[in-house]
């Protein structure tokens, strides 16, 4: 494919999940003149907006476009695309990776929008499709990240992204894929940083939540989102990310928009938890993935494993699975050992 030019007629997109981000996404290029093949897992999705135009469990209220062919049909989906858009919760990435790896042509561009970290491997999102999708080059491979809050892109507000890939002729055609006057991409080279930036920050965002949730004040909600960038930049560091990264858009800008928006879920889970619900009630009560909380149990193993300090995101990981009270969680943070702002940076 000639990445310098962008043929809407000719050229062929799948988006594999239909929930709140794929179907923004699918409604972002299909106003913009794309016609979008959408896998949905659910019967329902497909059958709402193909009758309704409509995705009223996970997008109520925003009309979609006729350039969206919603289908079941994974095959159909992926198959022979020029690019491939994988926006499925990360529990069920590599499943779907699986079923989907047969049919994607060596030449197709697979862009993830998903964000988490695998719980057995520790492995970003494309680091499972790269494993599992040997015949897509590390070159073809691509992830999108960035403060958007799906339904704010959907209603057209001005919303800034970054694309990150190896390759900068493939993060500059991706580029031009998807940027609109409100809708607005920038590249970067660093896949790694983009990655744990988006996966990491959402157990910030629940550890923001528990503090307001605990009625903690703004004071101690800013200074926990800037130690949870300290912890964010640690880890990313010492896994070969850029330091700039962090400062970026998908760093402190989505780090701001998760743990302070009320769209977010992950703030939602917290502040819950905060306010003295169960986790398993919470949950119980959501039908979207709050990707924070199994998160959690990645980050905390995986800092283990290579020894990088994170006191907030492991204090997360024993709120949520060993059931440490939360006000116990902060007073252990504010005691611990006295220190030089800028250690371990």
């Amino acid at each position: 494919m000639d990445y310098s030019q962008i043929d809407m007629d000719s050229t062929s997109i799948g988006i594999v999940g239909a929930g709140y981000w794929g179907t923004a996404l699918a409604n972002q290029l299909a106003q913009k003149g794309f016609s979008v093949d959408l896998w949905a897992y659910e019967i329902e999705v497909k059958e709402q907006i193909q009758t309704f135009r409509e995705n009223k469990i996970f997008l109520p209220g925003i009309a979609l476009s006729k350039n969206i062919v919603p289908s079941n049909d994974l095959d159909h989906v992926a198959g022979n695309k020029d690019l491939i858009l994988v926006v499925v919760p990360s529990h069920v990435l590599r499943e779907t990776a699986e079923k989907m790896a047969d049919h994607l042509s060596d030449k197709t561009i697979v862009v993830s929008a998903s964000k988490g970290i695998e719980n057995k491997t520790h492995k970003t999102m494309s680091g499972v499709i790269g494993e599992v999708i040997g015949k897509i080059s590390e070159e073809r491979l691509a992830v999108l990240s960035g403060p958007s809050f799906a339904m704010e892109v959907a209603r057209g507000v001005p919303t800034l992204v970054t694309v990150a890939s190896k390759d900068p002729a493939t993060a500059e055609f991706i580029q031009q894929v998807f940027a609109t006057p409100t809708f607005r991409v920038y590249t970067i080279d660093d896949m790694t940083g983009v990655e744990l930036g988006g996966a990491v920050k959402n157990v910030i965002a629940i550890a923001s939540g528990i503090v307001d949730g605990l009625g903690l004040g703004l004071n101690t909600r800013a200074a926990l989102v800037t130690r949870g960038l300290t912890e964010i930049r640690r880890l990313g560091l010492k896994l070969g990310a850029n330091t700039h990264t962090f400062s970026g858009l998908a760093g402190v800008g989505d780090l701001m928009l998760t743990c302070t928006g009320e769209l977010s879920r992950n703030h939602t889970v917290g502040k819950k938890i905060g306010e003295g619900k169960k986790l398993e009630e919470i949950l119980g009560e959501m039908r979207m993935v709050a990707e924070g909380v199994k998160t959690a149990k990645s980050v905390y193993n995986l800092s283990k494993k290579v020894k990088v300090e994170m006191p907030i995101s492991h204090e997360v990981y024993h709120v949520l699975y060993d059931g440490r009270p939360p006000a116990d969680a902060v007073y252990r943070l504010m005691t611990r050992s006295l220190k030089n702002e800028f250690d371990e940076i």
